[in-house]
């Protein structure tokens, strides 16, 4: 199995026996490394590795390409598989691990994992269809890697069981940019990951990453955990800095579904522009999909009496209706969605509230707020935006609001960048 990643090093299979003529012991003949090429003490080192990180990441993307697939491969990484694995690193975790980690991490943990699993079938189904799972290596650890002037030596594949390593892809990978965080240079993992998507083509969301990443994180976690248990007190720091990377990883890779609402003129599709650029969300105007509609160019201005023409209550309920659609396409892939919209109706929100529990999405609900001398300001001078709104309407719209208590206010009348940093606080908080 390892001669798959490293032919030159394991050489063979040699008998041993004592001078008295005893059985023999089988021994794997190997090929020694030098230490000082070891991935890790590279790293701790210091030494640049961005060329080297990407000459290893076009070999594993090459050696994934190759593996060996097939439906009993598939098996291990299918939703159920993986949601085993965590479920049974739970019960182990809370099982001799409850002095260690906290419950509050743990609750955290458990439910943000069961969120993502639940609610991403289509995202996994997709796995599956593209043969992103493979026979991989499973256990990548800088410790078992060495970087030698004609290219890497990785090592020490998982052999012992066939079924932890068969898996995504990315998640073989996740286990190494989970390493090298560990020692201490996140951006290593990242060019890792960058990397491998482009050698392997992989169009995998920012949250998959993430979560495979905080997948394997956990498992240190749980080893930790049981290293404790069987008296090594050292192990109990080791379990919460590995705690924290998962934490780290679920909270940034949630799936979220943020309204970003607020009357004309209130900033409201500048800020969520620049918070769908922040999160690596999909922006879904409700302007631009109107007049899409309606078979206009978004970019066309077709101004109408309050509540008229392609502003009627009608289209506008059409309007809401396909921006969830698309949104809940979306969030069952992975994908985070920015929904800029008024969002001044309370059955409007309402709808987008089932949608994020559907597709156990976290709902983050933005209003952006100015004086009024502000937005009318904006409203007269603006040239570029695809809203038709004016003063008038404006006004209008504010005496039909509806109140919206569970949404954050954000004050835009400020610079745009305190606005998007308070935005941003707020998002990355729920």
């Amino acid at each position: 199995m390892n001669s798959r990643l490293a032919p030159d090093v394991y050489l063979g299979v040699a008998t041993v026996s004592d001078v008295d003529g005893g059985p023999g012991e089988p021994l794997v003949v190997m090929r020694r490394m030098p230490e000082d090429r070891r991935l890790s003490t590279l790293v701790h080192a210091g030494v640049p590795l961005s060329g080297e990180i990407s000459r290893l990441a076009r070999v594993l993307a090459a050696f994934h390409a190759a593996a060996e697939r097939g439906p009993h491969v598939d098996a291990e990484g299918a939703v159920a598989a993986l949601s085993a694995r965590w479920e049974a690193s739970f019960a182990q975790v809370d099982e001799v691990g409850a002095e260690v980690v906290p419950a509050e991490a743990r609750a955290e943990i458990s439910r943000r994992t069961r969120d993502f699993l639940a609610g991403r079938a289509e995202l996994f189904a997709s796995r599956l269809a593209r043969g992103r799972i493979v026979d991989g290596h499973g256990d990548l650890l800088a410790d078992d890697i060495f970087l030698l002037d004609d290219g890497p030596r990785v090592l020490d594949c998982l052999e012992f069981d066939d079924h932890l390593r068969r898996l995504d892809g990315l998640d073989d990978l996740a286990f190494l940019a989970m390493d090298l965080e560990r020692l201490g240079r996140p951006d290593l993992g990242t060019l890792l990951l960058d990397r491998y998507a482009e050698y392997s083509g992989d169009p995998a969301p920012a949250s998959l990453r993430a979560h495979y990443i905080a997948y394997r994180a956990f498992v240190r976690v749980k080893v930790a955990c049981l290293r404790h248990a069987q008296g090594d007190p050292s192990a109990a720091a080791e379990a919460l800095a590995y705690t924290d990377i998962v934490l780290r990883h679920l909270r940034r890779g949630a799936v979220r579904l943020v309204l970003v609402g607020g009357l004309p003129g209130s900033g409201k599709t500048t800020i969520a522009g620049r918070i769908a650029d922040e999160l690596g969300a999909v922006l879904v105007s409700s302007d631009r999909v109107r007049k899409e509609l309606a078979g206009l160019d978004p970019r066309q201005h077709v101004p109408a009496p309050y509540r008229s023409g392609i502003y009627s209550p009608e289209h506008t309920e059409r309007t809401y209706t396909e921006m969830l659609h698309r949104a809940g396409e979306l969030l069952s892939r992975g994908e985070p969605v920015v929904l800029d919209a008024s969002w001044s109706a309370a059955a409007e929100r309402d709808l987008a509230g089932k949608l994020a529990e559907r597709t156990r999405s976290t709902l983050v609900p933005l209003r952006c707020t100015a004086p009024a001398a502000v937005t009318d300001g904006r409203l007269r001078t603006r040239s570029a935006s695809l809203s038709d709104a004016d003063p008038v309407i404006a006004h209008a719209m504010a005496a039909d609001e509806e109140p919206w208590p569970q949404a954050s206010d954000v004050d835009t009348s400020g610079t745009p960048d305190a606005a998007l940093t308070e935005a941003l606080r707020i998002a990355e908080t729920v």
